[in-house]
C-alpha cells in the first residue's frame, strides 16, 4: 500500500487519484473499508445490507481497467472508490424496504438516477446503510434492520434518517455515503457523528428511484445529497449526482460555481439571533461563535441580524410534513402494514415501529386548502427575507439544540429538528460542518447556509472551517 495513503482516513478525491496513479489498488482500498465495516458492525449496525463480495469483484475489474488504460485515457472520476447508499435509495436487485416489515421481500427494480451516476463515475457500492422507518424520524431504527448506534457513544442516537450513512463514514468504513434530506435527515446524523453533510439547493438532484417517493410540492423539501469525511469531496459528488433525469419534474440544470474561487475576504457571514423557540445549549452556541471567529480571522465580515421570522419554520414544516404524512399512511397501508391506531401504537403491531406511528399522529394537523395556500405564501415570504438578508454571504446556524441525545429522546418531538428543517422549507443549500468535540467526546458543529444555487459557497466555507478545526471527528478508538 502506498506510503502516505491510509484508505480509511483519506478523502475520496485522494483515493481516486491514488488508484488511478496505481499507488494503491482499488481492491486494497475496498478491502480496508470492508474490514472496518465488519469489525464495527456489532457496535454500530450501520450497514443494513452489505454487498462485500460484489464490491471486491468490482474493485478487481477497476484495477484491470486501470492497468490496461492508455496514458491519455480519461478514466471515471471515482473509479475504484468505495461508497455506501441509503437503503431507501434504490439499487437494482437489492432490498428496498425503507425499514417496513411489510416490504421485507421487496427488491428495487431499478437503480435511482443519483446512485447510478455515482456508479457510472466508477464508485463501488459497499452496501446499503440503515435508516429510520420510512425515513421520517431522527432515530435510525426499524423492525427490519434494527437500531443503529452513534459512532462515538453506542448509548446515543446516530440521528436520522440517514444515520447508517453517517456512522459508516464516521468510523472510517466509507469515504462517502449517499443519503437523503427532507427535514435534516443528512445534516442531523452528520452533526451527531462528526462528519460533513450537504443538502443541495432544492431542484438540483433528482429524487427519482426512492421509496417512499414524493409527489407534488412536498418534493421540494426532499433532496438526495452526500455525507463525507472530508469537505473536498462534497462538490465533486454533488456535480456527479446533479442534473435532470427526465422523471423528477422539479430538477433543473445549473452551472455550479467553484469553491476554490470563493474568497473569504469581505465575505458576509450572518449570525441570526432570536431564530428558535427551542433553547439551544451553550456549547452549541459557543461552537458557532468559534466558527465565526475563525472566519473573521480569514477576513470575513461578521453580522448579527435578528431573524425572528425563522421561528415560523416549525409550523410551516409540520404543515407540509402533514400532507406527506397523510400520503405516507396510504403508502404503508398499500404495502400491507396495519393502520395507525392507538391500539397498534401500544402493541407495536405490524410494519410500524413506535417512532413512525407517533410521528404520523403528531403530524396530522388540521388544514384546509386556504391554509395550504397561506402556508406556501408564508414560506415564500420567509425565503425572500432570508435570501435578502444573506445576499452574497452565508448564514451560520446551529444544527440541533444539543449534541447527540440518548436513544429515543427525540420521539414525538418534531420541533427538535427545526434548526435543520428550516432550510428544507426555504429550499436553500446548507452544509453541516464538524467543529471538534465537547467534554463528553460528542461532536459539535455548525450549519452553513447560502442563497439558491450557491452550494459552492457553503462548501467553500466548510473547507475553511475544516482547516481551522480539523474537520471529521473519528471515534476515540481511531478510524475504524
Amino acid at each position: 500500500m502506498s506510503e502516505g495513503v491510509v484508505p480509511t482516513q483519506a478523502s475520496a478525491t485522494v483515493l481516486a487519484k491514488a488508484i488511478r496513479g496505481r499507488r494503491v489498488s482499488a481492491r486494497e482500498v475496498v478491502e480496508a473499508h470492508i474490514e472496518v465495516l465488519e469489525r464495527t458492525q456489532p457496535r454500530t449496525n450501520a450497514p443494513a445490507v452489505p454487498r462485500f463480495e460484489a464490491a471486491r469483484a468490482e474493485a478487481d475489474i477497476a484495477d484491470v481497467r486501470i492497468a490496461h488504460a492508455a496514458p491519455d485515457e480519461q478514466l471515471p472520476l471515482l473509479l475504484g472508490v468505495p461508497c455506501t447508499v441509503k437503503e431507501m435509495i434504490g439499487i437494482e436487485g437489492m432490498p428496498h424496504t425503507a425499514g417496513l416489515v411489510a416490504r421485507l421481500d421487496r427488491r428495487a427494480t431499478g437503480t435511482a438516477p443519483a446512485a447510478q451516476r455515482l456508479i457510472d463515475a466508477g464508485a463501488i457500492v459497499l452496501g446499503l446503510t440503515n435508516m429510520s422507518e420510512v425515513g421520517i424520524w431522527i432515530e435510525t431504527n426499524n423492525r427490519v434492520y434494527g437500531l443503529t448506534r452513534n459512532a462515538h457513544d453506542p448509548h446515543r442516537t446516530a440521528g436520522g434518517s440517514s444515520g447508517g450513512a453517517a456512522v459508516a463514514v464516521a468510523v472510517g468504513g466509507s469515504p462517502l455515503g449517499l443519503g437523503s434530506d427532507m427535514g435534516g435527515s443528512i445534516r442531523i446524523p452528520a452533526f451527531f457523528n462528526g462528519v460533513f453533510g450537504h443538502k443541495p439547493t432544492a431542484g438540483l438532484v433528482p429524487n427519482s428511484g426512492m421509496f417512499p417517493d414524493t409527489v407534488g410540492d412536498i418534493g421540494r423539501l426532499l433532496s438526495i445529497g452526500p455525507l463525507t469525511r472530508h469537505a473536498e469531496d462534497l462538490m465533486p459528488v454533488l456535480r456527479t449526482v446533479a442534473g435532470p433525469d427526465g422523471h423528477d419534474p422539479f430538477v433543473r440544470r445549473v452551472t455550479f460555481g467553484d469553491p476554490a474561487a470563493v474568497g473569504l475576504a469581505g465575505l458576509p457571514v450572518v449570525l441570526g439571533t432570536d431564530t428558535s423557540f427551542v433553547p439551544v445549549r451553550r456549547e452549541i452556541r459557543e461552537a458557532r461563535e468559534r466558527a465565526a471567529d475563525a472566519l473573521a480571522e480569514q477576513g470575513a465580515a461578521i453580522h448579527r441580524v435578528p431573524l425572528r421570522s425563522m421561528r415560523r419554520a416549525t409550523e410551516l414544516f409540520l404543515i407540509a410534513a402533514a400532507e406527506y404524512g397523510g400520503r405516507l399512511d396510504h403508502i404503508v397501508l398499500a404495502a400491507g402494514a396495519p393502520p395507525v391506531t392507538p391500539w397498534n401504537l401500544v402493541r407495536r403491531k405490524g410494519g410500524h415501529n413506535l417512532m413512525t406511528a407517533l410521528t404520523l399522529v403528531a403530524e396530522r394537523l388540521p388544514r384546509s386548502a386556504n391554509q395550504s395556500r397561506r402556508t406556501l405564501a408564508a414560506a415564500r415570504a420567509l425565503s425572500e427575507e432570508v435570501e435578502s438578508t444573506l445576499g452574497a454571504g452565508v448564514l451560520l446556524h446551529p444544527p440541533f439544540a444539543r449534541a447527540a441525545p440518548r436513544h429515543y429522546r427525540t420521539i414525538a418531538r418534531p420541533w427538535l429538528q427545526t434548526a435543520a428543517s428550516v432550510f428544507n422549507v426555504l429550499g436553500l443549500p446548507v452544509t453541516q460542518v464538524p467543529l471538534g468535540r465537547n467534554r463528553f467526546g460528542l461532536p459539535l458543529g455548525v450549519q452553513v447556509a447560502a442563497g439558491p444555487n450557491r452550494d459552492h459557497v457553503t462548501i467553500a466555507v466548510a473547507h475553511a472551517l475544516e482547516r481551522a478545526f480539523g474537520g471529521w471527528c473519528p471515534p476515540d478508538d481511531g478510524p475504524g
